[in-house]
């Protein structure tokens, strides 16, 4: 399973993926937002120089509490554009 996380902010997005393939699909959807806009708008008061670092972080869900994986970086959006991580340009 794989959700979606603004690292920024310790922050988890709605919604759980089934597929790495699908959370990046998500963050496609996401990067076409304005950065200022929600949800891409941070939720700090600082938000005007701020953004989001969204990372897909996967997690064995047949664990009780489920277990952290991994995490992957794979977007930044802000007043100073939109930045993908290698592998993940689209």
């Amino acid at each position: 399973m794989f959700v979606i996380e603004d690292e920024l902010h310790a922050e988890p997005q709605p919604g759980e993926f089934t597929t790495l393939q699908d959370a990046v699909d998500e963050l496609r959807r996401r990067a076409a937002i304005p950065w200022n806009a929600e949800p891409n708008q941070a939720p700090c008061a600082s938000w005007e120089t701020c953004g989001r670092k969204y990372e897909v972080v996967e997690f064995d869900a047949s664990d009780s509490p489920r277990r952290e994986i991994g995490r992957t970086t794979v977007l930044e959006i802000s007043a100073d554009g939109i930045h993908w991580w290698t592998g993940f340009e689209p």
